[in-house]
């Protein structure tokens, strides 16, 4: 799991903010604010775990699937980038 090491800081940082959404939501339900601004919120949410989860996804792909020191193919990057582009749109 080298490539979460590499990037450890970076996904630290958006796990950390994804925590503060986190609390606001709470802080904002204890508050009783409007629907509206409650579901605003929880998407907000929602998109910043999928996009730590596109992520790590990726990585994964990258490091696991397609293993680098095996020397992939021409074909067998472009499945994986193919791949990577299909589950990052079916995150947004």
């Amino acid at each position: 799991m080298s490539h979460l090491i590499t990037n450890q800081a970076k996904l630290v940082a958006r796990v950390r903010r994804i925590r503060g959404q986190v609390a606001a939501i709470e802080t904002a339900l204890r508050q009783e604010r409007e629907c509206a601004a409650m579901l605003q919120m929880i998407a907000a949410c929602r998109g910043a775990i999928d996009g730590l989860m596109s992520e790590v996804i990726e990585g994964y792909i990258r490091m696991h699937v397609i293993d680098p020191s095996h020397k992939p193919t021409a074909a067998q990057l472009a499945a994986a980038q193919e791949l990577i582009d299909v589950l990052k749109s079916y995150m947004k």
